[in-house]
């Protein structure tokens, strides 16, 4: 877990990135894909989204006002995959020495 600060309108507002927050903004990624790829299906997703939203930005705090709402979201969501491109990062340097050995053989 780490806590991202974003600073929206003028607003600072912080976020703890737990395994709910990302499962709750990688959902919503794949609900806004759907709805980009099927714009007939909106009306489907869209109260889905706004759930979704509702959700994640429940765990920030400050409350959030309708009118940061967008671009904190935006800020999350750049978190959440600035914090995945981060573990991939490590993960990648941990099987470096792992394969180097292997290729000796």
């Amino acid at each position: 877990m780490s806590s991202k600060e974003f600073d929206v309108n003028g607003t600072d507002y912080r976020i703890v990135l737990t395994e709910q927050v990302i499962g709750h903004v990688n959902n919503l990624k794949n609900l806004y894909n759907a709805a980009y790829e099927d714009p007939e299906s909106f009306e489907d997703v869209s109260a889905e989204i706004s759930s979704t939203i509702n959700e994640i930005a429940s765990t920030v705090e400050p409350e959030a006002d309708d009118s940061d709402l967008d671009g904190l979201i935006q800020e999350i969501i750049k978190a959440v995959d600035s914090k995945a491109e981060e573990i991939e990062k490590e993960l990648q340097e941990k099987e470096k020495p792992a394969k180097k050995s292997k290729s000796k053989k």
